[in-house]
């Protein structure tokens, strides 16, 4: 069996098995969280579909983020320097509070569901492509214990430009690699009927 599905297999079993409890003060978040809905919009709902939704994508998943945005792991001209001024706490809290929120809601392209579900839910074999499902969940809610972010309702134009990062490299995520690979693979039909099928999942 190729590595990828029985990757894909295992994971499954962690996305299936509960999710992490934010350990910051959703609260003090919302104080906090005041500049972040500059972009991100009110309660994490991003109207600009360049900029990502916060809410419910996993509080430890923004933890994780935002450190990599303060190490300079990942590269973001608005985002580093914000994430600089922030202690642990902050980004606890801010993560609490996000994850606190209802997840955004949109819809997916009529016209590319049936590539995107088929993509989401079964993957590509022959293309060595294993399901997104395996780690985001059957309805997009991700695993937070796990680190992988939810995508439902997420702008799709943003998904769209991550999958890109992930294959050209501009983006990394930890020491297994497994979204570049996953999306090196990808077409440019695959990324559209993706991206639009995780904006549309509920």
């Amino acid at each position: 069996m190729n590595r990828f599905w029985i990757l894909a297999t295992a994971l499954m079993g962690i996305v299936m098995g509960g999710t992490a409890a934010a350990d910051g003060s959703a609260e003090a978040g919302a104080t906090k969280a005041v500049v972040c809905q500059a972009c991100h919009g009110p309660q994490g709902h991003s109207a600009n579909p360049e900029w990502p939704s916060l809410a419910a994508i996993g509080a430890p998943y923004i933890v994780a983020q935002l450190q990599n945005f303060k190490d300079g792991k990942r590269n973001n001209p608005i985002m580093m320097p914000n994430a600089m001024s922030l202690s642990p706490a902050d980004m606890a809290d801010l993560a609490a509070y996000f994850d606190a929120q209802s997840s955004p809601t949109g819809e997916a392209d009529p016209s590319t569901v049936a590539i995107g579900e088929k993509l989401y839910h079964g993957g590509d074999p022959a293309h060595n492509i294993p399901a997104c499902e395996a780690c985001h969940g059957p309805n997009g809610a991700g695993n937070e214990s796990a680190k992988f972010p939810a995508l439902r309702g997420q702008q799709s134009v943003y998904i769209a430009k991550q999958l890109h990062d992930y294959a050209s490299g501009a983006r990394g995520t930890g020491p297994n690699g497994i979204m570049q690979t996953i999306a090196s693979r990808l077409s440019e039909d695959d990324i559209h009927a993706l991206a639009s099928y995780a904006q549309g999942l509920r």
